[in-house]
């Protein structure tokens, strides 16, 4: 149990306070020329302007300075839970992202479908971001898969993700993944780091060769790369840690899967974020801490394309009063890593945070941007230390000592 964690544990109390952790993925961002403002400053948002106005602003750090987080380690630490000590293979994410149970003798794989050449190198990481419909039917052909000793399940994700859970005794979870991140070379052979991980890597190697022998004639699916190999670790959840009663409004099966992992309930939220705003009105009076997740910040900064980031920012704080209306004890719009357009990925830049609650102490911010962020009252701190912020303003902690 880390430190944090038993404190909060010990400090903890209840009352009848409701949080929302609104997420724009991403959402931290560059200047494209120098002296010009990023996206979120870019952006016209006056509705997080406002509460900017009366909220305090800061800066969190997802991991340590310098590191750029994936999402997993990023959503952690939004939560509360050390990225460095919660160790997560996406595989495990992905699983429970689409409801798939798993047990302690199952690894979890994220895997891609790819297109090789002719030559057997990777053209495409993503096959063209092969269509559902159709991604969906090869997972059923390689769902027939069999193994000596090992149970096999293959199921669709979304567009060219599926997971693949291998399940047996002594297997380990610590694989390398074979999508080599680039394109014009051959995929990575699976390779353990350990005993029980060789049995799992070679398990994978028969895996992928009969995968390769059924997709031989398919496109532009004609093969699939291996990622986020891992086993479920423990982790305490939501209500051990806060004494919160957690629901999450995600759409992606990812995030969706990281909100499982904490003991968030996962809460139907269709496919928009209007969905997702009537969704939160409808389970209001059911959970004391909401979780939302916008996904398509950072999907446009991954792109490059700054216009689109921009718009979608615009999007969000367009949705930003149907929070409002409901009178949430404390809003937190934070990201979970930085996705420049300028640099088309994840970055290592602290993440802009906007916290409006009734008790805030007033900074002299008056917009919510990177720049305002950085002379903020919260300051910059690890992200880790986010949920702190949000449970002392909702009057949900004790004082610490006599």
């Amino acid at each position: 149990m880390s430190e944090l964690h038993d404190l909060t544990r010990k400090l903890q109390k209840q009352n009848d306070s409701k949080i929302v952790l609104l997420v724009a993925d991403g959402l931290g961002g560059l200047p494209i020329e120098r002296g010009g403002r990023t996206e979120l400053e870019t952006a016209n948002t006056p509705n997080m302007d406002e509460l900017a106005k009366f909220g305090t602003l800061g800066l969190s750090t997802p991991v340590i300075p310098g590191i750029a987080p994936g999402s997993g380690p990023g959503h952690l630490g939004l939560f509360g839970y050390d990225p460095l000590e919660y160790q997560i293979g996406r595989g495990v994410l992905e699983a429970l992202g689409i409801d798939f149970e798993l047990g302690p003798n199952d690894v979890a794989i994220r895997g891609n479908f790819c297109t090789l050449d002719g030559d057997g190198n990777i053209s495409d990481r993503r096959a063209g971001r092969v269509a559902s419909d159709i991604a969906s039917k090869i997972c059923k052909r390689l769902d027939t898969i069999e193994i000596p000793g090992v149970e096999v399940f293959v199921r669709h994700v979304k567009e060219y993700r599926l997971v693949i859970v291998f399940r047996a005794d002594g297997l380990g979870g610590h694989v390398h993944d074979t999508d080599p991140q680039k394109t014009g070379v051959p995929p990575l052979a699976p390779v353990g780091a350990d005993e029980a991980s060789q049995k799992t890597a070679a398990i994978c190697a028969q895996f992928l060769a009969q995968a390769r022998e059924i997709l031989k004639d398919d496109q532009p699916a004609n093969f699939l790369t291996m990622r986020g190999i891992d086993k479920k670790p423990h982790v305490p959840t939501y209500n051990e840690v806060y004494g919160l009663r957690a629901g999450a409004i995600a759409v992606y099966p990812m995030y969706r899967g990281l909100a499982r992992l904490v003991g968030m309930d996962i809460l139907d939220a269709g496919q928009t974020l209007s969905d997702q705003m009537a969704r939160l009105k409808a389970a209001w009076d059911d959970y004391d801490f909401f979780f939302i997740h916008f996904k398509y910040t950072d999907s446009t900064g991954e792109d490059g394309n700054f216009a689109e980031k921009v718009k979608r920012i615009e999007e969000l704080d367009a949705a930003i009063p149907r929070i409002t209306e409901l009178n949430p004890d404390v809003l937190i719009v934070t990201g979970d890593h930085s996705t420049p357009s300028k640099m088309k990925s994840h970055s290592w830049h602290p993440v802009p945070v906007l916290l409006s609650a009734e008790n805030c102490r007033p900074d002299r911010c008056e917009a919510f941007g990177e720049g305002d962020c950085v002379t903020g009252g919260l300051g910059q701190f690890p992200a880790k230390y986010l949920m702190g912020f949000a449970m002392a303003h909702a009057g949900r902690l004790e004082k610490f000592g006599a």
